[in-house]
C-alpha cells in the first residue's frame, strides 16, 4: 500500500524534469546550427528566376549567362542549324530527343541549355566539334546544333532548363 509522501512530487523529480528539458534546449540549439547550414545561400535563392533581354544577340552568335550559380548557353540558331538539328533521325541518338521538344514553339531560333556537360560537368567549347555544336575538349563529347549528344562519354544531352517568354525578345529562366 502507498503511502502518501510516495504519491507527492519531490524535489528530485523536480531536478529530473529541468535536468531533462535543459538538455532537450540544449540538443536543439546545438542542432539548430546544423540543419540551417543546409538550406541555400542567399545568392542562389536570388537568382531562382532571371529574366534576359535577347534582343542583342545577333543571328547565329551565342552568349553565356549565368543562373542559380550555373553557366546557361543561349543560341540564337541560324535557319540552317535549325535544319540541321531537325534532318537528324532522332532514332540513332543515344538520347533520343527531337529538336522540337528542346525548344519552344514560335521561338525555334533560341536555343537555351545548361553549359554543363552531362558527363563530369565540364562547360563545353561552343561552334566546334564535327556536328557544328559544342563540343567538350576534356573528355571529348561531341554536341549537335540542339545540344544533343552525338559522339563521347557524356550519356545524355545537354540540360534545358525551365524557361519563358515574357515577350518575344525576353526571357525568364527559373
Amino acid at each position: 500500500m502507498a503511502t502518501v509522501s510516495e504519491n507527492k512530487a519531490t524535489r528530485r523529480d523536480f531536478l529530473y524534469i529541468a535536468a531533462g528539458a535543459v538538455g532537450v534546449v540544449g540538443v536543439a540549439g546545438a542542432a539548430w546550427p546544423l540543419i540551417h547550414q543546409l538550406n541555400p545561400d542567399a545568392s542562389v535563392l536570388a537568382l531562382a528566376s532571371i529574366q534576359f533581354d535577347l534582343a542583342p544577340i545577333p543571328e547565329g552568335s551565342s552568349v553565356t549567362i549565368m543562373w542559380r550559380g550555373m553557366p546557361v548557353f543561349v543560341r540564337h540558331r541560324t535557319a540552317a542549324e535549325i535544319e540541321a538539328a531537325r534532318a537528324v533521325d532522332v532514332s540513332t541518338l543515344r538520347d533520343p530527343e527531337a529538336d522540337e521538344d528542346r525548344v519552344q514553339e514560335g521561338h525555334e531560333q533560341w536555343l537555351i541549355m545548361l553549359a554543363n556537360c552531362t558527363h563530369l560537368g565540364c562547360v563545353p567549347v561552343g561552334e566546334s566539334g564535327e556536328f557544328d555544336g559544342w563540343f567538350c575538349p576534356c573528355h571529348g563529347s561531341q554536341f549537335d546544333t540542339a545540344g544533343r549528344i552525338r559522339r563521347g562519354p557524356a550519356p545524355t544531352n545537354l540540360v534545358v532548363p525551365p524557361y519563358e517568354f515574357l515577350t518575344d525578345t525576353t526571357i525568364q529562366i527559373g
